[in-house]
């Protein structure tokens, strides 16, 4: 089982969600053929250069939004999704799942979901934040456990979080305790090597 406490705090109360206008499905690519794709761990560990699975995040966001505004449930999408790339029932389809679910509500509270954020997120492009504190700062994807800390995760979109700009910039490669849990709750589904494990814990420890 994934647990996830401590692994997206939310940063700030935007208030309610809620959708600039409805989206059509677009051509004849499902929402779940699109986050199948996008999520393919095949297809994840074949991509070359740092950061190369952020827009992969963006992309997911748009379609899960898109489905839910077509009257379908983004939990009914994404197990659809983990069936057509062969991952489901395992903890690898559970962490992207729960991923991919706060990432939504995030994108929501942020009001990245209007009608031009959501032409950015289907282009694998960062959306500019249009509510609370951070509105006019872009949402980039970051990684939850730092690439520089533990590159075996670079690619993984299950370890990307929608941020405002000047967050991530402060954020650098600091790693506490959230890092420390999420990095245990991998290894322990056997997504994380115990020598990234590792690195992760002498990363949190050199930053207390």
């Amino acid at each position: 089982m994934v647990k996830t406490s401590l692994l997206f705090l939310p940063l700030l109360v935007l208030g309610l969600p809620c959708h600039s206008q409805k989206i059509p499905l677009q051509g004849t690519t499902t929402a779940a053929e699109a986050i199948a794709a996008q999520t393919d761990p095949k297809k994840l560990a074949t991509l070359k250069g740092q950061r190369a699975a952020n827009p992969r995040l963006q992309r997911c966001i748009y379609w899960l939004a898109t489905a839910e505004d077509a009257g379908q449930k983004p939990e009914d999408v994404l197990a659809d999704a983990a069936k057509i790339n062969g991952t489901s029932g395992s903890d690898y389809a559970g962490f992207i799942r729960w991923g991919l679910l706060e990432n939504l509500r995030l994108a929501k509270e942020y009001g990245l979901l209007t009608q031009e954020g959501m032409a950015e997120l289907r282009r694998g492009k960062t959306a500019t934040i249009t509510r609370g504190q951070y509105a006019g700062q872009e949402a980039a994807a970051d990684h939850v456990i730092p690439l520089k800390i533990c590159p075996e995760l670079g690619n993984q979109v299950f370890n990307l979080e929608l941020l405002p700009a000047s967050l991530n910039s402060a954020k650098g490669a600091k790693v506490g305790k959230r890092q420390v849990v999420f990095a245990g709750e991998l290894r322990a589904a056997g997504l994380l090597s115990e020598q990234g494990y590792q690195a992760v814990q002498a990363a949190a420890g050199g930053s207390q």
